[in-house]
């Protein structure tokens, strides 16, 4: 039996002895202080991204706090780090807008030739795709024994005229119709006046008759081959007459409130560097692309010299309709993150001061501010990202500096210039 004191040390299980037992009771003291340690941490970080990011204080004017804090700036840092200014100014702010589309056919200028008769085509006047016509000019000549028959009934009206020359009014009325009706057949079959005529007199029918172009254009499509036979309806060609071409392009949801029916646009093509193109808008389409979130605008743009041809890509250029006197600043001056937009506001001393913005309109180089600048507010212009870095890093650091046993002073309070 062991007689157990007061003074005796406690036994281990451990076959080493007390060493042992010393590093299980280190373990266990380590564990009771890291735990409770990485809880305090783990509730610091939660409740440090949960406060407020900005309140609206004084004469309306958003500004930034917890995560961003006024700042000092030297010349001398300022210079060092490219910091500029800018004055929030009051101006017209007109936009512009810019969209890639591609040159079409004007299809109020396209034709398509059909024959109104059956027949064979006896040959070809216009024997190629791309082939300019002029109005008028032959297309083929067609062999069709409607037009035959046409043509005899012609020859039989006027012989009878002329037998009926000497009769009653009745009679030569009746005979003169017969020739008029005759006539208008052959013309409602497409054809030409100087081919009634010629028959008319020469008195002989003709085998075959020839169609012309009713346009003066190119040819974009032909399906007929010589000795073909050709049903009425039949599309043999179609003919485009290119001196006017339209362009037509997907403008954003967002702007179509600035485009309008007249609007005048620009275009540049990369095909014809150098030239600028100008046009209307003549047709905004009523249907939203819903993938693309896109309308289709059409702009009519006249082809002098034919150097536009369907098919080429344009970028347009338009001037959308803007304010006549909007509060604007740089585009560079404003910080947006997706979640807010910040300004920095020099104030009379010195400090630079986030401010949350509420923005508007923005062309290429400025953007319109609705709330949180005043006019003649001087406003950080360039270098806009790193004030904020240095904004934020004095507000953790002075976060961190109310942490039990730390003893740091945010840099953001103000220093005197070098």
């Amino acid at each position: 039996m062991t007689m157990e004191t007061g003074g005796a040390p406690e036994r281990s299980d451990s076959p080493f002895g007390e060493p042992g037992g010393g590093r299980r009771r280190a373990l266990r003291w380590g564990l009771y202080v890291s735990i409770p340690l990485a809880a305090i941490v783990a509730v610091y970080f939660a409740t440090l991204g949960s406060k407020q990011e900005a309140e609206v204080v004084g004469h309306g004017h958003g500004t930034a706090r917890d995560s961003a804090r006024p700042v000092m700036l030297s010349s001398d840092e300022a210079k060092r780090i490219g910091v500029t200014y800018a004055v929030a100014s009051v101006g017209a702010l007109s936009r512009e807008i810019r969209t890639v589309g591609q040159v079409t056919f004007d299809e109020r200028r396209v034709k398509v030739i059909s024959p109104k008769v059956d027949g064979w085509v006896e040959r070809l006047y216009v024997d190629f795709t791309g082939q300019a016509v002029e109005a008028g000019a032959p297309l083929l000549a067609i062999h069709s024994p409607m037009l035959v028959t046409a043509q005899e009934e012609l020859l039989l009206a006027k012989r009878l005229q002329s037998e009926v020359a000497n009769g009653s009014e009745d009679a030569r009325g009746s005979a003169a119709e017969l020739v008029s009706s005759s006539r208008r057949r052959l013309a409602y079959w497409d054809i030409a006046a100087s081919d009634i005529a010629r028959i008319e007199s020469t008195a002989q029918v003709q085998r075959t008759l020839t169609l012309h172009s009713p346009v003066s254009g190119f040819v974009v499509e032909k399906n007929v081959l010589q000795g073909q036979r050709i049903m009425a309806g039949d599309p043999l060609y179609r003919i485009v007459d290119l001196s006017t071409v339209w362009m037509e392009g997907e403008v954003f949801e967002q702007d179509l409130p600035s485009v309008r029916l007249g609007q005048r646009v620009t275009a540049d093509l990369e095909a014809l560097p150098g030239q600028a193109f100008r046009g209307r808008i003549t047709y905004v389409y009523p249907t939203l692309n819903a993938d693309t979130r896109t309308a289709r605008v059409r702009v009519e743009v006249p082809n002098p010299g034919l150097r536009l041809k369907p098919g080429m890509y344009a970028t347009f250029r338009l001037t959308g309709s803007g304010r006549a006197s909007a509060l604007s600043v740089p585009r560079t001056a404003v910080l947006s993150t997706g979640e807010r937009n910040l300004v920095f506001v020099k104030r009379p001393d010195g400090m630079l001061e986030p401010r949350l913005v509420v923005l508007g309109m923005a062309t290429d180089d400025r953007i319109e501010i609705l709330h949180g600048v005043a006019a003649g507010d001087t406003v950080v212009a360039s270098a806009t990202f790193l004030i904020d870095a240095e904004s934020n890093l004095g507000t953790a650091l002075g976060g961190m500096g109310d942490m039990p046993g730390m003893d740091m002073t945010a840099p953001t309070k103000a220093r005197k210039e070098k």
